[in-house]
């Protein structure tokens, strides 16, 4: 369940109380007049399933609440109430399989900035992996894949392929451009120095690595796993069960593709890079083709399940009479 949090201006407050106390999978409204300072108006707070929460959100955009007021959202774990229950029977389909485009888009959008904080974590899981690769170390792999925070820009490609917001597409490829060159600029640069200290060698690249070789010998299985922790990572991210997603940075091999590609570099050895470039550039394509398929397949399923299934009307609540008003009544 959702709880929203509205301000509109007082002359369309009636409007919005009228929309949500009419949508089944509205419950708990309050209105309080005049409580909104910035921007100024009615306060609008209410309860939404989020099987029911995407309609009611663009409705309220249609009204240009957003514009004249403002539209908080947030999740709610626990609800107590015999009324939310009603909501929850009264919604079509379930609040698991329900995408709420907007919550999607603005969770998959923060991570199209180009931050600083963004830069050092792909840089430092591509320097973790780079020690693994030439470690021959799984756990090391393993590490990086979680560190790397690539996973963020990739989803919010995806969607803004979907809804198609240029924008995005160009902050989210932008991001992943420029986050995976730095990434191995200072990767190689890490090696060089590791290996002046003594500490790493070439060697080391060239010898037998029957544990992390897979990362630049691309095959048919590096797109499958690749789409399928695509389509698991965007589950992950619609249904709201971001617990998943560490799963999904573990099975792929992004980062540690990008990091073989730059010790490749260092040393100077062109198969591995470029088998590893091409590694790389497959995962980075079936992650967004499988997000991309994943959100088209969960919108169709979705309309046909709202389009085919009326909303049941809410269970009326128990008069709440005691035994004795009954038989008084009775008499």
């Amino acid at each position: 369940m959702l709880h929203l949090r509205v301000i509109v201006p007082s002359d369309r407050s009636q409007a919005v109380v009228d929309l949500l106390s009419a949508d089944p999978a509205v419950t708990h409204v309050i209105v309080l007049p005049g409580a909104g300072r910035v921007p100024p108006g009615d306060v609008v707070l209410c309860d939404v399933v989020r099987e029911g929460a995407d309609g009611i959100l663009v409705a309220l955009r249609e009204m240009g609440v957003d514009r004249a007021g403002g539209i908080a959202v947030e999740g709610v774990d626990v609800t107590l109430s015999a009324a939310a229950e009603r909501a929850g029977r009264a919604a079509p389909g379930l609040g698991t399989d329900a995408v709420v485009w907007d919550e999607v888009a603005r969770k998959t959008g923060e991570e199209t900035r180009l931050s600083a904080t963004y830069l050092a974590l792909i840089t430092l899981a591509t320097i973790i992996a780079g020690i693994g690769v030439l470690l021959d170390q799984p756990i090391l792999i393993v590490g990086a894949m979680v560190v790397g925070p690539e996973f963020g820009p990739l989803a919010a490609l995806s969607v803004a392929l979907v809804r198609w917001r240029r924008p995005i597409i160009r902050r989210s490829a932008t991001a992943l451009l420029v986050g995976f060159v730095v990434a191995m600029a200072v990767t190689v640069l890490s090696t060089w120095a590791l290996t002046a200290a003594g500490l790493i060698d070439r060697g080391m690249l060239l010898a037998d690595r029957p544990l992390t070789d897979f990362i630049w010998r691309p095959d048919a299985l590096s797109w499958v796993v690749g789409f399928l922790a695509g389509v698991a990572g965007m589950l992950s991210v619609t249904s709201n069960k971001s617990g998943s997603l560490v799963g999904v940075l573990i099975s792929v091999t992004t980062v540690p593709a990008a990091a073989n590609v730059a010790v490749a570099l260092a040393y100077r050895v062109p198969d591995e890079a470029v088998g590893s470039a091409l590694q790389l550039l497959i995962n980075l394509a079936a992650i967004v083709l499988a997000g991309v398929l994943t959100l088209l397949v969960q919108r169709l399923w979705w309309s046909r399940i709202t389009a085919g299934r009326q909303p049941r009307p809410p269970r009326p609540a128990r008069s709440g009479r005691t035994r004795a008003e009954v038989g008084s009544a009775r008499g």
